[in-house]
């Protein structure tokens, strides 16, 4: 029997589009969309058995649908002008690989798919069609098939009636209640796709509800009623054509549709201008050769893909049309499945709880899945208003029988954010191990500049709109506990995440491959256990203290007030940015030119404002120091002592890994890298973070950490020589700068070369130099002139540098982390020239993330190693902070250096500092 498969181009181009990075050309034309529509193709090719082919895409201009309603697809964006610029190439690119491509003016792709389904299935022949439209489902017989490659979805009649509850000749009716916004196809107010289902199950047909629509009762008949004379337009929009008129473009029927050989000519052409070298080396006669360095597209991600194997199990089979979701609620069920816990080769694990707080967190419920498709949820304390609910095991019985294999270091376990589940168990007295995949971890490794939260993945990977926490729990005021959550609801919601998991995982292992898999697996997977010890062991707080600087910072607060009402002639409110704009503005008359506005076209008050004006006008400059001493009151002194844990007496903080695009990491509650350092009163801050008894507080952190990266990236002589020889770099940088004598450096000429070393490591322009030395722009334009010709190497690196972010469309760290910039072709000036910015001090930045990532492994092991009690405790930018007794002090200072030293070896010497002291403050 002959088989026809059919590719929905447009769906597929959108796809490919949305699911690559922004890929270009070694001309700078974006090929994304080129590039994915390649590899589904291509992937099309290796999974489905088929004679006939055709690729049908969306002519341009109107269809018969926009003459019978003008508002058809009327709300759609226009297609962006990166796609647009696509079109062409893609087009080569399905003849180039031997697809025959079909466009039709006057319909949609749809109606040509359809028209085509229609011919072929009258012939007796199978038909697949690829496609992620619902409106397709329409066409499934008994020898038409639909295919979502996203999500590995095949859809027979069975298949359509399972997820539509309606069978395929019921679709268009099913489709006509419910309408469609995206197309602008109005239906019934209100009618979903459950709502279409029951009527259409109760009446039969559209027309039989249309028939009984004066018997429907309530607000839903009022809005079938209402919706009464347009559902005939409605009908017409949604259902496909299957007559269109094919003959000028078949000129031998379905026989024109064989599918054809690869044209190399054409592709070889084609994979040229894109810049595709693996592929092109694949047409070539020397496939065998290695890729060389720097390939534009050697490793980019492929289009995402459901059914690869993760990094930790064999291939698994691709997700079912539906989802197999069970309840463990017996000992009996739970031995079950323990049993197949321990015989697989890894598990999907996801915990349910109580609350967001790691450390308070109680567990509700824990899901398993071991394949993709099939889950497990075990309920443990779920309750109502009387208590527990029967039929769920006791938490302690069963956690006694999942201990051993949860604590099992060879019972190979994934999840999302799984650092948030080790502190759950850990609550309950159980060491979670084992961890070898985390999908929050994997996401941020391979698309750090996207959200990596589990509805957003499982929608941008594979296709899959999740329920949400909202929609089981509620919103706001009204929102439960999940331990309040009926049974039954909890189970799917929890399974689905552990199946997703998994899913996500085996999406995610193809392309964590070469450097990237070594960012994950080296340093990422790793970090996250050093920092969940840490936030275990949090840091003790000094409560005396910091109620002896509120109060002293509440008396000078009182004083800032008095003053700035003597400076404005009368009291008014510091926190009101109205008054104050009054106060400025008005009865002061301060100058506000160049000042930015507010979207209300109020002149702006806030920091960046105030610090203009402050240069000249005293009373700005005393609202800045206001500001900073309320937020260090409200935000550290007094809130710090609220936040002591009642069990440990210590402040615990939250590390997240996956925040910053450049691989920082993060602190909340409280944030422990944002207290002031350049007061004197934000400094003091430090003091109240102290040692116990018997112990002193250890901070090492590396010494101009940026500067030694830009050094070693760079490849600068004079730099890497000035690090060799031990030389404080900012004279160095000085004695060049201003061609003096290292000897005769003045105070001021080496803060000039500290500013302009700093300065250009984030992209500062002559003008920004200006601002910051207080001199003028030629002087300035001066001074960044004579240090890129004393220092050409940095000079090549960033020019070298902009021009790579611009072919690849993103930059690496020194280990391969991969820093994307969407922005890096943005047809706004601005954003494009921060994202060029962006690409120069990315690597540094994100270099020195990863050293201080790695410093904190090879931190903790060496801790474990030697045995010692001392504890790390603080990770803040460039700095380690560690709990040491005395009688370890000596060791831990050295061994802290030297650890941090030896986690990499760079073109210059990686130098730490250490400190000790009773507090923070005096260690630093």
């Amino acid at each position: 029997m002959k088989t026809l498969l059919l590719v929905d181009g447009s769906s597929y181009l959108y796809r490919a589009f949305h699911a690559m990075p922004d890929l270009r050309s070694p001309a700078g034309e974006p090929t994304g969309a080129v590039y994915g529509m390649i590899n589904m193709l291509k992937k099309l090719e290796k999974d489905i058995s088929f004679d006939y082919s055709a690729v049908v895409f969306d002519a341009k201009g109107k269809t018969f649908r926009d003459e019978l309603y003008p508002e058809y697809k009327a709300q759609r964006p226009p297609m962006p002008p990166e796609l647009a610029a696509q079109i062409t190439p893609v087009h080569a690119a399905v003849t180039g690989l031997g697809w025959p491509l079909l466009m039709v003016e006057g319909v949609e792709a749809d109606d040509v798919i359809g028209a085509l389904a229609h011919q072929a299935s009258a012939q007796g022949w199978q038909v697949v069609v690829s496609t992620g439209d619902k409106d397709m489902a329409q066409l499934v017989n008994a020898q038409v098939t639909l295919v979502n490659t996203m999500t590995s979805e095949t859809l027979d009649s069975a298949g359509v009636q399972e997820k539509f509850g309606v069978p395929p000749e019921r679709i268009i009716d099913f489709l006509t209640l419910t309408g469609d916004k995206v197309d602008n196809v109005p239906g019934v107010d209100g009618c979903g796709p459950k709502t279409a289902a029951k009527w259409l199950a109760e009446h039969g047909s559209l027309d039989a509800i249309i028939a009984a629509a004066d018997s429907v009762k309530g607000k839903a008949g009022e809005k079938l009623r209402a919706a009464l004379p347009h559902l005939p337009l409605s009908r017409q929009l949604v259902t496909i054509k299957l007559d269109v008129d094919l003959s000028a473009h078949l000129a031998d029927g379905l026989a024109s549709l064989r599918h054809g050989e690869p044209r190399r000519e054409a592709l070889l052409a084609l994979y040229r201008q894109c810049g595709f070298r693996t592929w092109l080396r694949e047409l070539d006669a020397a496939a065998s050769e290695p890729a060389p360095p720097g390939d534009l597209f050697a490793e980019a991600p492929a289009a995402p893909t459901a059914d690869a194997a993760p990094a930790a199990s064999a291939a698994p089979k691709p997700a079912p049309a539906s989802a197999n979701y069970t309840l463990i609620r017996t000992q009996a069920e739970l031995d079950a499945w323990l049993a197949r816990l321990q015989a697989a080769p890894v598990v999907s694990l996801d915990t349910e709880t109580t609350s967001l707080d790691s450390l308070r967190a109680r567990l509700v419920g824990l899901s398993f899945s071991l394949t993709p498709g099939e889950a497990a949820y075990l309920p443990l304390m779920h309750r109502d208003a009387g208590g527990l609910l029967p039929d769920q095991l006791s938490l302690d019985a069963a956690l006694a029988t999942l201990k051993p294999w949860l604590e099992n270091p060879q019972a190979k376990k994934l999840g999302q954010n799984l650092k948030y589940d080790r502190h759950v168990l850990a609550n309950h007295g159980v060491q979670l191990a084992g961890v070898v995949d985390d999908t929050l971890l994997a996401s941020y490794v391979l698309e750090s500049h996207l959200t990596h939260n589990m509805d957003d993945l499982a929608e941008r990977h594979l296709g899959v709109s999740t329920q949400t926490y909202e929609a089981l729990c509620g919103k706001g005021a009204k929102q439960i506990g999940f331990d309040e959550v009926d049974i039954d609801a909890a189970g799917h919601y929890a399974a689905e995440d552990a199946d997703i998991t998994l899913r996500l995982a085996h999406a995610f292992a193809p392309q964590l491959h070469g450097a990237l898999e070594d960012v994950y697996r080296r340093i990422e997977l790793p970090t996250a256990e050093v920092l969940f010890a840490m936030e275990r062991t949090g840091v003790l707080i000094d409560r005396d203290e910091l109620a002896r600087q509120s109060h002293q910072l509440g008396q000078r607060i009182q004083q800032l007030e008095a003053h700035a009402y003597e400076l404005a002639g009368q009291p008014f409110n510091m926190n009101s940015p109205k008054q104050l704009q009054e106060i400025l503005f008005g009865r002061l008359g301060i100058d506000s030119k160049g000042l930015k506005k507010t979207p209300t076209g109020a002149i702006s008050v806030n920091e960046d404002a105030l610090e203009k004006l402050a240069a000249d006008h005293p009373l700005p400059k005393l609202l800045l120091e206001y500001r900073g001493l309320a937020k260090l009151k409200s935000t550290y002194t007094d809130k710090l002592p609220t936040m002591i844990h009642p069990d440990t007496g210590r402040v615990h903080t939250h590390y997240s890994q996956a925040v910053a695009v450049t691989g920082r990491l993060a602190s909340s509650d409280p944030n422990l890298q944002n207290i002031p350092v350049r007061t004197e009163e934000g400094r003091r801050v430090r003091k109240a973070f102290i040692a116990p008894p018997g112990c002193q507080i250890v901070s090492a952190d590396y010494s101009q950490i940026e500067l030694r990266i830009m050094a070693h990236l760079s490849d600068d002589p004079r730099l890497l020589q000035a690090f060799a020889d031990g030389e404080d770099i900012h004279r160095a940088t000085a004695a060049e700068v201003f061609a003096v004598p290292l000897a005769e450096v003045s105070s001021q000429q080496r803060r000039y070369a500290k500013t302009i070393n700093f300065g250009l490591i984030y992209g500062m322009s002559a003008f920004g130099l200006a601002a910051q030395l207080e001199i003028d722009r030629s002087a300035a334009q001066s001074f960044i002139d004579r240090y890129f010709a004393r220092y050409p190497g940095v000079a090549d690196y960033m020019a070298r540098t902009r021009e790579h972010a611009r072919e690849q469309g993103y930059v690496e760290t020194v280990f391969g982390r991969r820093l994307w910039l969407p922005d890096i072709h943005a047809a706004n000036a601005m954003k494009r020239q921060g994202a060029e910015r962006a690409a120069i001090n990315a690597p540094m930045q994100g270099t020195a993330a990863d050293l201080i990532k790695l410093a904190m492994i090879e931190v903790q092991h060496w801790l474990r190693t030697e045995n010692l009690r001392s504890r790390l405790i603080m990770q803040v930018h460039d700095e380690l902070v560690l709990e040491a007794p005395a009688d370890e002090l000596d060791t831990v200072k050295a061994g802290v250096v030297a650890a941090m030293a030896r986690v990499a070896q760079l073109k210059t010497p990686l130098v730490a500092e250490v400190g000790s002291g009773d507090n923070w403050e005096a260690a630093h």
